[in-house]
C-alpha cells in the first residue's frame, strides 16, 4: 500500500468515527476524558519504556540537550498531561451553545448553534504531551483526530494514542475518534494536508519549516502558529524599575518559546531604561545584538545584522534597537513581526491606548509580560496552538475556538412569496 493509501485510510476511518463523537453527549465526551486519565496514569510504565526507545535513539542522532528535554516523559510529566485532560473535563461544554438568536417578521425563530468542526489533522514535532493535549481538546468539541507526530517522538506517540483509542472504546465510543499516523515517511504529511474529502482543518505546530510545507501543500484549510517574533517598545518615559522586570521576564523566563520577546526598541529619550534594561540581561547571561546607537550607549553588545531583526532565536539572544519615536517603533514591529504578541511599557496612557489600537497582532501588551500569551494564562484553559492567522480564530486555540456553526431555524408553516 502506498504512503496516499495508507494516510488515506487513516482520513476515512476518523471521518467515519466522528460521526459519533460529534452526536455524542456532553455527558458522555467528558467521561471519554476522565478514561483518557485514568489509562494514562495505569500505564505510564508501559509509555516510558516507549519514550525510553525514542531518547536512546535521539542521543545517537545527536539531538541538542534542549531537544531531547521536549521529547523526555517521567512520571511528572504523564501525570501532567492526565490533569491537563480533567482541567479540559472542567471547561463548559462549547456545543449545542446559541450563540445569536432572532425572530423575523414572519415568525421564524432563527438560532446559531456551536457545532463540531468535524475532525482536525494536528501536525507536531517533538513534543509527546502534544498527541494527548489535541486530542483531549478536539474530543472535548466533538471533533475526531488524526495526528501526525515528528519521527523523533514516533515510538512514544504511538503508545500514548494506543491508550486514547483503548479510553475510546471504553466508553462506547470507535476507537478510531484518535487516529495517528504511524510511520514516519515525510511524505505522509503532504498527503495528510490534502486529505480535504475526510478532514476539515489541519493545525501545524512546529518550526518554521513545517509550517511553510504545510501551508505551500494543503489544500485543507490551515490554522497556523507561524514564528513567535515576540516584540517589545520602551516609550519615552515609563516605571523604571517595573520596565526591568518586565523585559526581564519577557525574555529570561522562558527563552525557548514563542512568547518571549526577539526585538526590543527603545525610544531614545530613555537612555536611563536603554542601559537599565540591558545591564540587567546581560546580567542574566543574554547576548545582546545591538544597533549602531546601542553600541554607543551600552557596554558589552554585539553588532546587529539585518537578519537580527527577523530571527526567532528562541535562545538567551536578544535585538536591541534605539529608535526616534513610538511611529517609528510602530512601523518595525509591522515589519519584523509574525503577528503574534507585542508589547508596550509605558506611564503614557495615552500612547498606550494608541499602540494598542494601531498594532495589528493576535494579543498586545500594555505593561505586562508577554509570557501570558497562553490559553491556561488567559483563563481558556488548555490550547493546542496560538494562532497568528485572522480567519476563524487568533491567538491562544482552545475548545471553543474548535467549533463551527449552523443556523437553526424554527417556523410554524412559514413559506416564501415569489421574489
Amino acid at each position: 500500500m502506498s504512503v496516499a493509501e495508507r494516510v488515506t485510510d487513516f482520513g476515512k476511518r476518523v471521518a467515519e468515527a466522528s460521526v459519533a463523537l460529534r452526536n455524542a453527549p456532553g455527558e458522555q465526551r467528558n467521561e471519554l476524558l476522565g478514561r483518557m486519565a485514568e489509562l494514562l496514569r495505569a500505564r505510564s510504565a508501559r509509555i516510558m519504556r516507549a519514550n525510553a526507545v525514542d531518547m536512546e535513539q535521539g542521543q545517537e542522532k545527536g539531538l541538542s540537550a534542549a531537544m531531547l528535554d521536549r521529547l523526555l516523559l517521567d512520571e511528572e510529566r504523564i501525570e501532567k498531561m492526565a490533569a491537563a485532560l480533567e482541567e479540559i473535563i472542567e471547561l463548559p461544554d462549547p456545543l449545542g451553545r446559541v450563540l445569536e438568536e432572532w425572530t423575523r417578521p414572519n415568525g421564524l425563530c432563527i438560532q446559531k448553534v456551536a457545532v463540531p468542526l468535524g475532525v482536525v489533522g494536528m501536525i507536531y514535532e517533538s513534543r509527546p504531551n502534544v498527541t494527548v493535549d489535541a486530542a483531549g481538546l478536539c474530543v472535548k468539541a466533538g471533533n475526531g483526530v488524526l495526528l501526525r507526530g515528528g519521527s523523533e517522538a514516533i515510538s512514544s506517540n504511538v503508545a500514548l494514542a494506543r491508550v486514547l483509542q483503548d479510553a475510546c472504546g471504553d466508553v462506547g465510543l470507535p476507537e478510531s475518534c484518535v487516529e495517528i499516523i504511524d510511520f514516519t515517511d515525510r511524505a505522509a504529511v503532504t498527503e495528510m494536508v490534502r486529505l480535504d474529502e475526510y478532514l476539515n482543518l489541519i493545525v501545524p505546530r512546529g518550526g518554521h519549516g513545517l509550517i511553510r510545507t504545510v501551508v505551500d501543500n494543503a489544500t485543507v484549510p490551515v490554522l497556523k502558529h507561524d514564528r513567535g517574533m515576540t516584540q517589545i517598545y520602551v516609550d519615552e518615559s515609563c516605571d523604571l524599575d517595573v520596565t526591568v522586570t518586565l523585559v526581564h521576564n519577557s525574555k529570561v523566563q522562558r527563552p525557548g518559546v514563542c512568547n518571549a520577546v526577539e526585538n526590543l526598541y527603545v525610544h531614545e529619550k530613555n537612555v536611563e531604561a536603554l542601559r537599565a534594561i540591558v545591564a540587567d540581561l546581560q546580567d542574566a547571561g543574554v547576548e545582546i545584538r545591538g544597533c549602531a546607537r546601542t553600541l554607543e550607549l551600552c557596554e558589552g553588545c554585539v553588532a546587529a545584522t539585518d537578519e537580527d531583526w527577523d530571527t526567532e532565536y528562541l535562545d538567551m539572544i536578544l535585538a536591541v534597537r534605539v529608535v526616534d519615536s513610538m511611529d517609528e517603533a510602530m512601523a518595525l514591529i509591522a515589519c519584523h513581526g509574525s503577528g503574534l504578541t507585542e508589547a508596550i511599557y509605558t506611564d503614557n496612557e495615552q500612547n498606550a491606548e494608541r499602540f494598542l489600537s494601531e498594532v495589528d497582532s493576535a494579543c498586545v501588551y500594555y505593561n505586562a509580560s508577554t509570557r501570558f500569551t497562553d490559553g491556561g494564562q488567559f483563563g481558556l484553559g488548555a490550547e493546542i496552538g496560538i494562532s497568528t492567522d485572522k480567519i476563524h480564530a487568533r491567538g491562544p486555540v482552545g475548545v471553543r475556538e474548535l467549533v463551527s456553526y449552523k443556523y437553526v431555524i424554527h417556523g410554524d408553516g412559514q413559506i416564501r412569496a415569489s421574489s
